[in-house]
């Protein structure tokens, strides 16, 4: 859609430049000079603004990365340390830690709104069932081994809360109007110092191709539930299948997240 619209939107500020632009003032050779001045300017702009808008949706597709690991790691740590715990709140905490995994894996992939907010509720309630697991022990059995668990369930926690507020971490809408209006400026300038704009019209159309194809790409990197760049819970899905092995492949691949 960001694509389509931008497009079309771009194709036609093109036209007006040409077509409208040049019934109200004709060019002559300075005002060709001034223009040339201008529409440098103007697309130097846009290519930094460009330039800037890219790598602030990079960072923020590499922050969400980080945190799906770190997420993982989080998990498999609190899995082991629930063995510290009495025997029986430890297998309903690995239950439910197994339960909880599920909903993050579900978190990653591409749903619709109504099942995203069914997949937060239903991991806010396995947070909150986890918790009440850690804490009558926290409170009976105040030792240091027990504060370990309890530290690595809020680790759990926290994982989750972070990597939410990096989902809603988007590039702000003012960024996008001001990048589109200098893209609409800069498509005007282009048409309006086109010379042959009939004879190289499939040239001509190559430049909003471009911006188009650029804005596409930021927006879909900035997007991390839709579109076609994905963060993929690799380290999630592998801790998923590492639960279903021996005990000893769990500790091996939390070693190697660690590292």
């Amino acid at each position: 859609m960001v694509f389509g619209v931008t497009f079309l939107i771009f194709v036609l500020s093109i036209w007006l430049g040409h077509w409208i632009l040049n019934k109200f003032h004709t060019k002559d050779s300075e005002t060709s000079v001034d223009l040339g001045i201008i529409q440098s300017a103007t697309l130097t702009l846009l290519g930094l603004i460009i330039g800037f808008t890219f790598s602030m949706a990079i960072d923020r597709y590499d922050n969400r990365k980080v945190l799906e690991e770190a997420e993982a790691n989080a998990i498999s740590t609190e899995y082991l340390r629930a063995d510290l715990l009495p025997s029986e709140t430890a297998a309903r905490t690995k239950d439910l830690l197994g339960q909880y995994l599920d909903q993050r894996i579900l978190f990653y992939s591409k749903q619709a709104p109504e099942k995203a907010k069914e997949i937060r509720k239903k991991t806010g309630e396995l947070q909150q069932a986890l918790w009440n697991e850690v804490l009558p022990v926290a409170h009976n059995q105040a030792t240091p081994i027990v504060a370990l668990a309890v530290s690595g369930m809020n680790d759990v926690i926290n994982s989750e809360g972070y990597t939410q507020a990096a989902w809603w971490n988007r590039i702000p809408q003012t960024a996008w109007v001001m990048l589109v209006a200098i893209a609409i400026c800069a498509n005007l300038l282009v048409g309006y110092g086109a010379r042959n704009f009939r004879k190289n019209l499939g040239l001509f159309l190559m430049f909003p191709f471009v911006i188009s194809v650029s804005l596409f790409l930021i927006a879909d990197i900035d997007s991390p539930r839709g579109g076609i760049i994905r963060i993929q819970p690799s380290n999630l899905l592998a801790l998923q299948d590492s639960l279903k092995q021996p005990q000893h492949s769990l500790v091996t691949i939390s070693n190697k997240t660690n590292n």
